[in-house]
């Protein structure tokens, strides 16, 4: 039960008047609430860990099997008959899927197990990094990756590469018969940073708009783009476990822009710790130019 009482003043005098109310069913349904939350925090876990050592222990028996295709395809190649060779293409190439699809899975399963950002770092630094590791991809592709100028934001390192990573990779991926014209750039809004990454490719019609961030949800065969489906369910899940989100705008044949939010420094100071304001400031101080660009040489 609750019970109120507030003093009134009437003509007749002073008064007391009571409010008593029945929170039976209120409290039923909170507890049962907390109950099923708990229960999904426990599936949760337990899903991520299952994934993680299913991952991981798949792994071993995977790469001895590759390695004695490869001694078949090097040993034997040419003294079968041609279906023999392409029997033997056909599951090297297998193998090769399985082991990214198995990589990949393990970085989704990671994803939940990280602590929330409360380190302020230049995002420019992290997609500089995502660069040098598409670099292999750009200058195959003659892509031009240009960006303005990017803010210093909470973020832990290793995640936001990732993002930018996947995104400017799909970018590169999904070009169709164009070069690849990447622009990366970030804007306040009420409730942190917007960053967008357009680009000039194939684009999406807006009927899968919401397939393509879910796991394994692929448009197109492994024959026409490489890939596991999962990137983009990566970039969903580091930024829900952050309390950000992702969206995009679209046309089919006239290329995409991503868009994803991330929580703004300044509103987060009390999860930064001490000095975290002058850390920012001096970040920065130190931040490149505006315009940059990355291009094949």
């Amino acid at each position: 039960m609750e019970w109120n009482a507030r003093p009134l003043k009437t003509k007749e005098g002073g008064v007391v008047l009571f409010a008593i109310q029945d929170l039976t069913e209120r409290k039923r349904a909170a507890d049962l609430l907390a109950q099923n939350m708990l229960a999904l925090q426990i599936s949760n876990e337990a899903l991520e860990q299952f994934a993680h050592i299913a991952s991981h222990d798949l792994q071993e028996p995977l790469r001895m099997v590759a390695s004695y295709l490869q001694l078949l395809s090097r040993r034997y190649k040419g003294r079968l008959d041609g279906d023999a060779d392409e029997f033997i293409d056909f599951a090297v190439d297998g193998t090769y899927r399985m082991k990214r699809l198995i990589e990949d899975l393990l970085k989704y399963s990671r994803v939940g197990r990280s602590a929330p950002w409360t380190k302020p770092l230049r995002s420019e630094d992290a997609l500089r990094e995502a660069l040098g590791n598409l670099r292999g991809a750009i200058e195959a592709t003659g892509a031009v990756v240009t960006w303005d100028d990017l803010p210093v934001l909470m973020a832990e390192e290793v995640q936001l590469v990732q993002l930018f990573q996947n995104l400017v990779g799909n970018a590169i991926k999904y070009r169709g018969s164009r070069k690849p014209e990447i622009h990366i750039s970030a804007k306040p809004s009420d409730a942190g940073w917007i960053f967008s990454v357009s680009d000039n490719g194939i684009g999406i019609e807006p009927q899968y708009f919401e397939r393509i961030f879910s796991i394994f949800q692929r448009l197109h065969g492994s024959q026409e783009y490489e890939g596991t489906g999962i990137g983009l369910a990566i970039c969903k899940r580091i930024l829900q476990h952050q309390g950000g989100r992702i969206w995009l705008e679209s046309e089919a044949g006239k290329g995409s822009t991503f868009y994803f939010e991330l929580p703004n420094p300044e509103r987060n100071t009390a999860a930064a710790g001490p000095g975290f304001p002058a850390n920012i400031a001096a970040l920065r101080a130190d931040r490149s130019p505006a315009q940059e660009t990355v291009k094949a040489h």
